[in-house]
Protein backbone atom coordinates (compact mmCIF):
# COMPACT_ATOMS: atom_id res chain seq x y z
CA UNK A 1 0.00 0.00 0.00
CA UNK A 2 2.77 2.65 1.39
CA UNK A 3 4.52 1.46 -2.52
CA UNK A 4 1.20 2.67 -4.55
CA UNK A 5 0.93 5.77 -2.46
CA UNK A 6 4.50 6.68 -3.37
CA UNK A 7 4.12 5.79 -6.89
CA UNK A 8 0.57 7.98 -6.85
CA UNK A 9 2.50 10.94 -5.43
CA UNK A 10 5.42 10.60 -8.28
CA UNK A 11 3.27 11.07 -10.83
CA UNK A 12 1.48 13.83 -9.45
CA UNK A 13 4.69 15.89 -8.93
CA UNK A 14 5.39 14.71 -12.38
CA UNK A 15 1.76 16.20 -13.51
CA UNK A 16 2.33 19.43 -11.25
CA UNK A 17 5.73 20.05 -12.63
CA UNK A 18 4.18 19.82 -16.27
CA UNK A 19 1.45 22.26 -14.99
CA UNK A 20 4.18 24.61 -13.89
CA UNK A 21 6.15 24.99 -17.13
CA UNK A 22 3.30 25.28 -19.40
CA UNK A 23 1.15 27.61 -17.13
CA UNK A 24 2.61 31.16 -16.21
CA UNK A 25 0.73 31.55 -13.30
CA UNK A 26 -1.37 28.95 -10.90
CA UNK A 27 -4.03 29.35 -8.34
CA UNK A 28 -2.99 26.76 -4.98
CA UNK A 29 -7.13 26.12 -4.73
CA UNK A 30 -7.07 25.33 -8.27
CA UNK A 31 -4.20 22.96 -8.62
CA UNK A 32 -5.50 21.18 -4.95
CA UNK A 33 -8.69 20.64 -7.15
CA UNK A 34 -6.90 19.84 -10.08
CA UNK A 35 -4.43 17.37 -8.37
CA UNK A 36 -7.01 15.81 -6.22
CA UNK A 37 -5.88 16.75 -3.43
CA UNK A 38 -5.98 19.07 -0.08
CA UNK A 39 -4.25 22.39 -0.36
CA UNK A 40 -2.03 21.30 2.20
CA UNK A 41 -0.93 18.33 0.55
CA UNK A 42 -0.71 20.16 -2.59
CA UNK A 43 1.15 22.87 -0.46
CA UNK A 44 3.81 20.27 0.72
CA UNK A 45 4.48 18.71 -2.78
CA UNK A 46 5.64 22.27 -4.04
CA UNK A 47 8.09 22.41 -1.17
CA UNK A 48 9.31 18.86 -2.68
CA UNK A 49 9.54 20.38 -6.41
CA UNK A 50 11.67 23.44 -4.17
CA UNK A 51 14.06 21.08 -3.04
CA UNK A 52 14.21 19.00 -6.22
CA UNK A 53 15.71 22.44 -7.65
CA UNK A 54 12.33 24.19 -9.11
CA UNK A 55 12.52 27.00 -8.39
CA UNK A 56 8.84 28.05 -7.74
CA UNK A 57 7.88 31.75 -6.46
CA UNK A 58 4.98 32.37 -4.49
CA UNK A 59 2.40 35.20 -4.86
CA UNK A 60 0.37 35.70 -1.82
CA UNK A 61 -1.38 39.06 -3.39
CA UNK A 62 -2.92 37.00 -5.93
CA UNK A 63 -5.25 34.58 -4.22
CA UNK A 64 -2.11 31.93 -2.64
CA UNK A 65 -0.74 31.59 -6.58
CA UNK A 66 2.98 30.44 -7.66
CA UNK A 67 4.46 30.48 -10.58
CA UNK A 68 8.57 29.50 -12.01
CA UNK A 69 10.90 32.03 -11.95
CA UNK A 70 10.52 34.10 -15.12
CA UNK A 71 14.28 33.88 -15.56
CA UNK A 72 13.81 30.00 -15.63
CA UNK A 73 14.29 28.16 -19.03
CA UNK A 74 17.01 27.08 -21.20
CA UNK A 75 19.57 27.85 -19.28
CA UNK A 76 18.60 25.49 -17.32
CA UNK A 77 18.87 23.26 -19.75
CA UNK A 78 20.91 19.81 -19.20
CA UNK A 79 21.85 18.14 -22.15
CA UNK A 80 24.20 15.13 -22.02
CA UNK A 81 27.18 14.42 -23.75
CA UNK A 82 25.56 12.34 -26.45
CA UNK A 83 23.21 14.85 -27.13
CA UNK A 84 25.92 18.17 -26.74
CA UNK A 85 27.88 15.93 -29.74
CA UNK A 86 25.10 16.01 -31.51
CA UNK A 87 23.62 19.49 -31.30
CA UNK A 88 27.66 20.28 -31.80
CA UNK A 89 27.75 18.15 -35.05
CA UNK A 90 24.47 19.92 -36.40
CA UNK A 91 25.64 23.56 -35.84
CA UNK A 92 28.94 22.88 -37.75
CA UNK A 93 27.12 21.63 -40.43
CA UNK A 94 24.50 24.34 -40.64
CA UNK A 95 27.29 26.60 -40.54
CA UNK A 96 29.29 24.72 -43.33
CA UNK A 97 25.82 24.84 -45.26
CA UNK A 98 25.96 28.58 -44.90
CA UNK A 99 22.18 29.14 -44.24
CA UNK A 100 21.38 32.31 -43.83
CA UNK A 101 18.83 32.21 -41.81
CA UNK A 102 18.31 31.47 -38.08
CA UNK A 103 22.25 31.34 -37.64
CA UNK A 104 23.25 34.50 -36.11
CA UNK A 105 23.70 33.23 -32.37
CA UNK A 106 25.21 29.79 -33.43
CA UNK A 107 28.92 30.70 -33.08
CA UNK A 108 28.17 31.80 -29.59
CA UNK A 109 26.05 28.31 -28.87
CA UNK A 110 28.59 26.42 -30.08
CA UNK A 111 31.65 28.21 -28.18
CA UNK A 112 29.29 27.47 -25.02
CA UNK A 113 28.62 23.55 -25.69
CA UNK A 114 32.74 23.43 -26.65
CA UNK A 115 33.20 25.21 -22.97
CA UNK A 116 30.94 22.46 -20.86
CA UNK A 117 33.01 19.77 -22.07
CA UNK A 118 35.72 18.47 -20.24
CA UNK A 119 39.31 18.75 -22.59
CA UNK A 120 39.61 15.30 -23.31
CA UNK A 121 35.98 15.21 -24.93
CA UNK A 122 36.93 18.30 -26.85
CA UNK A 123 39.67 16.58 -28.46
CA UNK A 124 36.96 13.36 -29.26
CA UNK A 125 34.66 15.98 -30.40
CA UNK A 126 37.32 17.75 -32.73
CA UNK A 127 37.67 14.49 -33.91
CA UNK A 128 34.27 13.16 -34.82
CA UNK A 129 33.47 16.99 -36.61
CA UNK A 130 36.92 16.11 -38.94
CA UNK A 131 35.23 13.14 -40.04
CA UNK A 132 32.08 14.53 -41.39
CA UNK A 133 31.98 16.32 -44.62
CA UNK A 134 29.86 18.70 -46.36
CA UNK A 135 30.13 18.60 -49.89
CA UNK A 136 27.70 19.97 -52.95
CA UNK A 137 24.08 19.83 -53.36
CA UNK A 138 22.90 16.71 -54.55
CA UNK A 139 21.31 16.57 -58.05
CA UNK A 140 17.85 16.58 -58.99
CA UNK A 141 18.08 13.46 -60.20
CA UNK A 142 19.07 12.54 -56.43
CA UNK A 143 16.91 14.10 -54.47
CA UNK A 144 14.02 13.07 -56.36
CA UNK A 145 14.88 9.39 -55.47
CA UNK A 146 15.58 9.73 -51.98
CA UNK A 147 14.05 8.61 -48.83
CA UNK A 148 14.03 8.77 -45.08
CA UNK A 149 16.27 6.29 -43.62
CA UNK A 150 14.36 4.26 -41.04
CA UNK A 151 14.75 4.58 -37.29
CA UNK A 152 16.96 1.84 -36.33
CA UNK A 153 19.21 2.38 -39.13
CA UNK A 154 20.06 5.61 -38.06
CA UNK A 155 20.54 4.33 -34.68
CA UNK A 156 22.44 1.53 -35.05
CA UNK A 157 24.58 3.93 -37.84
CA UNK A 158 25.05 6.85 -35.24
CA UNK A 159 26.43 4.44 -33.13
CA UNK A 160 28.78 2.59 -35.03
CA UNK A 161 30.01 6.26 -36.87
CA UNK A 162 30.58 7.79 -33.18
CA UNK A 163 32.52 3.97 -31.74
CA UNK A 164 33.85 2.94 -34.94
CA UNK A 165 32.23 -0.07 -34.94
CA UNK A 166 31.67 -2.44 -37.80
CA UNK A 167 28.17 -2.56 -38.99
CA UNK A 168 26.64 -5.66 -40.62
CA UNK A 169 24.15 -4.11 -43.36
CA UNK A 170 21.43 -4.94 -45.60
CA UNK A 171 22.29 -2.71 -48.86
CA UNK A 172 19.71 -1.72 -51.81
CA UNK A 173 21.68 -0.62 -55.10
CA UNK A 174 20.27 1.61 -57.22
CA UNK A 175 19.18 -1.23 -59.68
CA UNK A 176 17.43 -2.79 -56.21
CA UNK A 177 19.95 -5.32 -56.21
CA UNK A 178 20.13 -6.15 -52.34
CA UNK A 179 23.17 -7.41 -50.76
CA UNK A 180 24.53 -8.24 -47.14
CA UNK A 181 28.07 -5.61 -46.11
CA UNK A 182 30.14 -5.51 -43.08
CA UNK A 183 31.00 -2.18 -43.75
CA UNK A 184 33.41 0.21 -41.24
CA UNK A 185 32.39 3.63 -41.31
CA UNK A 186 34.81 5.99 -41.29
CA UNK A 187 33.46 9.22 -42.81
CA UNK A 188 29.86 10.72 -43.57
CA UNK A 189 29.21 13.35 -46.09
CA UNK A 190 26.17 15.20 -46.46
CA UNK A 191 25.19 16.76 -50.15
CA UNK A 192 22.30 18.12 -49.11
CA UNK A 193 20.04 16.66 -48.73
CA UNK A 194 21.85 13.28 -49.07
CA UNK A 195 23.79 11.75 -46.66
CA UNK A 196 26.26 8.67 -47.56
CA UNK A 197 29.02 6.90 -45.43
CA UNK A 198 32.40 6.40 -46.32
CA UNK A 199 33.34 3.09 -45.37
CA UNK A 200 35.85 0.20 -45.78
CA UNK A 201 33.46 -2.72 -47.18
CA UNK A 202 34.68 -6.50 -46.11
CA UNK A 203 32.91 -7.49 -48.70
CA UNK A 204 34.59 -5.92 -51.49
CA UNK A 205 37.79 -5.46 -49.29
CA UNK A 206 38.27 -1.50 -50.39
CA UNK A 207 36.81 1.36 -49.53
CA UNK A 208 33.05 2.37 -50.88
CA UNK A 209 30.53 5.31 -50.54
CA UNK A 210 27.23 4.17 -49.58
CA UNK A 211 24.07 6.26 -49.54
CA UNK A 212 22.50 6.44 -45.97
CA UNK A 213 18.65 6.44 -47.44
CA UNK A 214 19.44 2.79 -49.00
CA UNK A 215 21.02 1.13 -45.87
CA UNK A 216 17.61 -1.02 -45.53
CA UNK A 217 18.57 -2.58 -42.21
CA UNK A 218 21.90 -2.40 -40.03
CA UNK A 219 23.59 -4.18 -36.65
CA UNK A 220 26.12 -3.30 -35.09
CA UNK A 221 28.95 -5.88 -34.69
CA UNK A 222 30.46 -5.10 -31.82
CA UNK A 223 33.97 -4.88 -33.19
CA UNK A 224 35.97 -1.83 -33.48
CA UNK A 225 37.99 -0.80 -36.51
CA UNK A 226 41.24 1.91 -36.94
CA UNK A 227 40.17 5.06 -38.34
CA UNK A 228 41.58 5.01 -42.04
CA UNK A 229 43.08 8.22 -43.74
CA UNK A 230 40.64 10.60 -45.56
CA UNK A 231 43.31 10.19 -48.87
CA UNK A 232 41.87 6.52 -48.59
CA UNK A 233 38.46 7.78 -49.86
CA UNK A 234 39.22 10.36 -52.11
CA UNK A 235 38.48 8.24 -55.26
CA UNK A 236 34.90 7.96 -54.40
CA UNK A 237 35.19 12.38 -54.30
CA UNK A 238 33.63 14.46 -56.95
CA UNK A 239 36.39 17.33 -57.96
CA UNK A 240 35.60 19.96 -55.57
CA UNK A 241 32.60 18.41 -54.31
CA UNK A 242 34.30 18.85 -50.48
CA UNK A 243 33.66 22.19 -48.17
CA UNK A 244 35.77 20.38 -45.05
Amino acid sequence: MARANTSSRLHRLERLTAQLKAEPFCIIKDLAKAHGVSERTLLRDLAVLREQGLPIEADRGRGGGVRLDRRWGVGRLNLDYAEAVDLLIGIEVAQKLETPVFLANLESVKRQLIASFSPDKRERVEALKSRILVGVTSSTLVQASASQSSAPVIKALHQAFIDREGLQVRYQREDLTLSERLIEPHYLLLKYPVWYVLAYDHLREETRTFRCDRILEAHLTDTRFSLRPRADFEHVWEEGALLA
